[in-house]
């Protein structure tokens, strides 16, 4: 399974100079608690950064930064983890791991921006994949006690 497949396509992004309140309601219409920043947000839309609504806490709000005149890109990390639409799920675990990040943007070959996936849609993916191989032991139990009678 490689990640376009398993990335969220309608993923909110944002320029690195959208201010802290415009990115807050960004996250109320889209229904999410995280930004892609992007250069370019309307054209290629190359991944600059993320945001989440605990930056805009912890990193404006508790700093006391004014939200309509601090852009995202003063609070947003230092560096974005990004991977390639065509890797694997399991080369998207490792680098979340190696980095220690809990969303991954994904890109297509040119750099843009197509999608994102976060631990979250993972954690979920494993845990129906680990259902479903629990369904075929049960299954296969049924089977082999109505064999034997």
């Amino acid at each position: 399974m490689i990640l376009k497949d398993i990335c969220v396509l309608d993923v909110a992004s944002c320029g690195r100079e959208t201010n802290i309140l415009e990115a807050a309601r960004l996250m109320r219409q889209h229904h999410t608690g995280t930004l892609v920043v992007v250069d370019d947000p309307q054209g290629d839309r190359t991944p600059a950064g993320v945001v989440t609504d605990r930056d805009i806490v912890v990193e404006a709000l508790a700093n006391e930064l004014e939200p309509a005149r601090t852009s995202v890109a003063r609070i947003m990390g230092a560096k974005v983890v990004i991977a390639s639409a065509s890797e694997s799920l399991a080369d998207g675990i490792e680098r979340m791991r190696l980095h220690g990040v809990r969303r991954l943007p994904i890109v297509d070959h040119n750099g843009s921006l197509i999608g994102i996936v976060t631990l979250d849609d993972m954690l979920t993916l494993h845990a129906r994949q680990a259902a479903a191989l629990a369904e075929i032991v049960s299954k296969e139990q049924v089977h082999e006690q109505r064999a034997r009678r």
